[in-house]
């Protein structure tokens, strides 16, 4: 059995870490170089970079920001925000990135998921999906959740996942910055569907939600930024409480 994974993620907004409810009500949550090292140094297995406002900008990700988080790091680092071709990838992982991740880009061109795939590797590409409940039915939302699409949660996860996608990180908007756990039965319903590992994300407030994520959620990795941020949970600590649970932890 693959161990599941913790993953702190660094929202970063104008070169500082920021997190915000529901995806507005953003607040500073301090420096990335500083918390990415701290993080490595806690013992997470992964470390996630979104730059929340490239796409919305129109502009690419902070090559130079990332190039200075990565070299504080000893640990698998995921980087997205405003990939939107093939070209935009390399200059990533030349900076530092072990993975991308790529979400309104995707939805508006799925083709873009079979070609990164085919140029990097499906280890190195992971699709971010934010959804939210929209009259009983998931719907993804794209642009930083700004704009709602037609777009089905399930069977968008099941088409990135046939177009060779590595892993899928999906966030509720709904839950997000709340702190009243995961979208667990969402989760649950996807890791039934699928067989690539998927990443909850949204919701994460103590530590037995991560429990949630990973028992009824099935989820593979659990992702958090403000509990970590404002030291509300020490990595160190929900680690030996999810050993306790029999959870296989890294």
């Amino acid at each position: 059995m693959l161990k599941k994974r913790i993953i702190p993620c660094l929202d970063v907004k104008n070169g500082r870490t920021v997190k915000g409810i529901n995806f507005v009500n953003i607040r500073d949550a301090g420096d990335p170089v500083e918390l990415g090292a701290l993080y490595a140094e806690q013992g997470a297995d992964e470390l996630v970079f979104l730059d929340i406002t490239a796409t919305n900008d129109g502009r690419k990700t902070f090559k130079e920001l990332v190039k200075d988080i990565a070299k504080h790091l000893n640990i698998p680092f995921t980087v997205g925000g405003g990939i939107s071709n093939v070209e935009d990838v390399a200059p990533l992982l030349y900076a530092g990135a072990d993975k991308v991740s790529v979400n309104s880009a995707a939805v508006r061109r799925p083709e873009l998921i079979d070609e990164l795939v085919q140029e990097f590797g499906s280890q190195c590409i992971v699709v971010a999906i934010d959804a939210r409940m929209v009259d009983g039915q998931w719907l993804v939302h794209t642009h930083g959740g700004s704009k709602p699409t037609e777009k089905e949660l399930f069977s968008w996860a099941e088409e990135v996942e046939q177009r060779g996608a590595g892993e899928i990180l999906f966030t509720s908007m709904d839950h997000d910055g709340t702190r009243q756990g995961f979208a667990v039965e969402a989760l649950k319903e996807m890791s039934e569907r699928l067989s690539i590992p998927i990443i909850a994300s949204g919701g994460a407030g103590v530590m037995e939600h991560f429990n949630d994520a990973f028992t009824v959620g099935q989820a593979d990795a659990a992702l958090a930024a403000s509990i970590f941020h404002f030291k509300e949970i020490g990595i160190p600590e929900l680690k030996n409480y999810l050993k306790q649970k029999n959870i296989a932890i890294r």
